[in-house]
């Protein structure tokens, strides 16, 4: 299969010229290997995943770097941790840019031990799955923001999708990009070695079956609230023990935590938070919907459908460089809003699914599977109006509607493939 260019490339190369190195975390199997090698093919490729490799790394580190110097790739490094401290000897001994391009699938792990050893030394970036605009060879890649601005420039490069479904349950993996790839064999082959890989490492699991039964419970709760005591009472598990897995499934980048918007002023705002698996087609595959018409049709399309458009607009901003966790959140709270649901009038809890902070402007995102959507679905914005400090910007729908459209004044209706 050829290579497909990825957005964050540009960054890589300029992180790389900055610092005396770069680190790309991510989940496993997102290209990051690929990726440098076909950057930087005059650096030395070192795989530390490979076991005689990682036995050296780990028993010897200082006469391995002796044979391995800089310039040079070290791909996997978590696995020698003990590497972090002669890196920083390297880049401290040297005022050359880009000695050592580091990579990894437990990137909370590895920012945290970079930021201890290598805080100024190296540029932490995530490559994520591949993105629409990526799998479409789109040239556009400034971040998603619901503005009139951000629609003029995407309308130049846009490009309807034929089956957004096919491209929700194949998932954002490169290998999968060849249609000669099997789905199910693919993601079989990728959970057994993630569990025998990295959940061996990181946790003390007695019975891996029990984690594979906690990921499948995990996945049928992508784009809902997390709650912990549901899912260790389905899976025979205690509160702290799934709160513990939570915390590996986020680690090695298989799911993402949306944190509440839980400003003072929303005095009655739930605190609770959202999961999200970072790829539709694992999701899919770990809840055995096994086609995309199945998926469409099927009870989780409205989750599926709102996880890929979180994904997708997270994507755009790590693709810049842009650590989006510090300026994304949704917001539920027990205000009562009245709605209509098969003809009856009911009360509901008022939610925005996605909210983008942006120099003080709160962008609130409404997120629908429907092509047909109103004004009216957007009712809960308004709550934040509440806040003293901040601004109501520019709100939108992200839905499956042909075309951009205005629903009313400061409220937008955007096609999902315009993300």
């Amino acid at each position: 299969m050829d290579y497909i260019q990825r957005h964050i490339e540009d960054i890589v190369i300029k992180t790389n010229s900055t610092f005396k190195g770069v680190l790309l975390t991510g989940a496993r199997q997102t290209g990051k290997s690929t990726l440098l090698q076909e950057l930087f093919p005059d650096k030395r490729y070192v795989p530390i995943d490979d076991p005689f490799i990682e036995a050296q790394a780990n028993e010897n580190p200082n006469e391995f770097m002796m044979l391995n110097p800089p310039p040079v790739i070290y791909d996997e490094v978590q696995r020698a941790p003990g590497l972090f401290r002669f890196i920083k000897v390297k880049c401290d001994e040297s005022k050359e840019r880009g000695l050592f391009c580091l990579s990894g699938s437990q990137p909370l792990e590895l920012m945290e031990k970079a930021s201890e050893s290598l805080s100024g030394r190296v540029g932490i970036l995530e490559l994520s799955g591949l993105s629409l605009r990526e799998l479409q060879n789109c040239p556009f890649r400034e971040p998603f923001i619901p503005t009139m601005e951000y629609l003029a420039s995407r309308n130049q490069s846009a490009v309807p999708v034929a089956n957004i479904w096919e491209m929700i349950h194949r998932g954002g993996y490169p290998e999968l990009q060849n249609k000669d790839v099997d789905w199910s064999l693919f993601f079989g082959s990728y959970i057994r070695t993630y569990l025998e890989r990295d959940v061996r490492k990181l946790t003390a699991v007695q019975d891996l079956n029990d984690f594979r039964r906690f990921m499948v419970a995990a996945a049928a709760r992508t784009g809902q609230m997390l709650n912990y005591t549901n899912v260790a009472d389905e899976i025979g598990k205690d509160a702290m023990t799934v709160k513990h897995w939570m915390s590996i499934l986020e680690s090695t980048g298989i799911i993402y935590i949306l944190e509440p918007y839980t400003a003072s002023a929303l005095k009655r705002a739930i605190k609770t938070p959202k999961i999200y698996f970072r790829d539709t087609g694992l999701a899919a595959y770990l809840t055995r919907w096994l086609t995309p018409e199945a998926l469409a049709c099927g009870a989780m399309s409205g989750q599926m459908f709102e996880t890929y458009v979180i994904t997708e607009i997270l994507k755009s901003y790590s693709n810049r460089g842009l650590d989006y966790r510090y300026f994304v959140s949704y917001y539920r709270g027990k205000d009562k809003k009245r709605t209509k649901k098969d003809g009856m009038e009911i009360a509901v809890e008022s939610e925005i699914d996605f909210i983008i902070e942006e120099n003080g402007v709160l962008y609130p995102i409404e997120i629908k599977q429907a092509s047909n959507v109103t004004a009216d679905m957007t009712s809960a914005f308004t709550v934040l109006d509440k806040i003293p400090d901040k601004k109501r910007g520019t709100g939108a729908i992200v839905c499956m509607c042909p075309q951009p459209g205005v629903l009313r004044e400061n409220i937008l209706a955007i096609p999902v493939w315009y993300l």
